[in-house]
């Protein structure tokens, strides 16, 4: 089998693949052309017909698949043996999942198991040169998993000169979801779950499973209306929802709020939250931290208000409005209600 690709694993529910896996396979497309490699990809379950139409118009150029009843849904041990045996006979050179409950799972099961180190959390992938500065030893197209360290106070570049896959997680919404080419055609590689898992990997079987969908979509949102750590209370978000309410937009939040306890984690947008890429991004006493920034800064429109006018988050802004939220936004939903008769 090939060898030295680049390989996606996507994760796969009621038939269809996720979004970041999708997000990922875009990412993967650019950085296998740069490398001049294959993009492969590697759908484990049962029930995999159709999976193709999914991915091959990503660009994808390889697909393995491995379809066993005994595979769906997932569970720790049978997923990582087929990664890791199967990465022992094709061994790619980069691999990346996303970082959800199973590929946070995963991930570091497979890495640890093949000596290869594993970057969490990126928010950008590249392809460059390294220079050890020990022993003078030069690289050429190593993978760049770049991410916030110290709390965000820098930006870190990770690289895994010698061991590998390199390996990297990234969140959902991180990276741009694009179609290649509609008609794009890859191969299929259907593997036989019992070449790669053995029967005591399936120790532990599901009784019962049961998933609740998210009641908030402030993903998918064209508006949204986000406040922080300086819109000072649970009920000073009010205006914030009767704002959102009249633009038929969703609300978010910074981790500051969040923390604070002036909204749920679910609204929670930035490198711990979700990354959002609305067309209007309204930010309410949010100073603008970088783990924040790394959640909207590919939003349309961005107005901000704030009482600082050096707040950090102004720098990106396309619009400021310098003042008191509590005095702004009725404002704004009194004259938006006039002009929308």
């Amino acid at each position: 089998m090939s060898q030295n690709n680049l390989i996606v694993y996507c994760e796969i529910e009621d038939g269809k693949i996720a979004d970041v896996s999708l997000e990922l396979l875009t990412k993967g497309r650019q950085l296998a052309t740069k490398l001049g490699v294959e993009l492969q990809a590697i759908v484990i379950g049962d029930k995999l017909n159709g999976v193709e139409e999914q991915v091959f118009p990503y660009g994808v150029d390889t697909l393995y698949k491995v379809e066993d009843s005994r595979l769906y849904p997932y569970t720790s041990n049978p997923h990582a043996a087929v990664l890791i045996n199967l990465f022992k006979e094709i061994k790619p050179q980069i691999c990346l999942m996303g970082a959800t409950c199973i590929g946070r799972d995963l991930g570091p099961r497979v890495s640890s198991c093949l000596h290869s180190g594993l970057t969490a959390d990126c928010t950008a992938l590249e392809i460059g040169p390294h220079k050890d500065p020990k022993t003078g030893k030069e690289y050429t197209d190593l993978l760049y998993q770049i991410r916030p360290a110290f709390g965000g106070n820098i930006v870190a570049t990770i690289v895994n000169p010698d061991c590998r896959p390199q390996m990297a997680t990234v969140r959902e919404g991180v990276m741009k979801k694009e179609v290649y080419d509609a008609n794009h055609q890859g191969q299929v590689i259907n593997l036989e779950a019992k070449d790669y898992v053995s029967d005591t990997d399936f120790v532990v079987e599901i009784i019962d499973r049961q998933i609740e969908k998210s009641k908030v979509n402030i993903k998918n949102s064209p508006i949204i209306v986000a406040g922080g750590y300086g819109v000072g209370s649970k009920e000073n978000f009010d205006l914030l929802f009767d704002l959102a309410k009249v633009l038929g937009g969703e609300v978010g939040a910074s981790r500051a709020a969040v923390d604070a306890g002036f909204i749920e984690h679910e609204r929670q947008i930035g490198q711990t939250g979700v990354t959002v890429r609305p067309k209007l991004y309204i930010a309410c006493g949010i100073s603008g931290q970088i783990q924040h920034i790394a959640g909207m800064q590919d939003s349309s429109i961005i107005i901000s208000i704030n009482n600082d006018p050096n707040a950090p988050i102004n720098t990106i802004a396309d619009y400021v409005i310098t003042g008191n939220m509590e005095d702004i936004v009725p404002k704004l939903i009194k004259y938006y209600k006039k002009n929308s008769k």
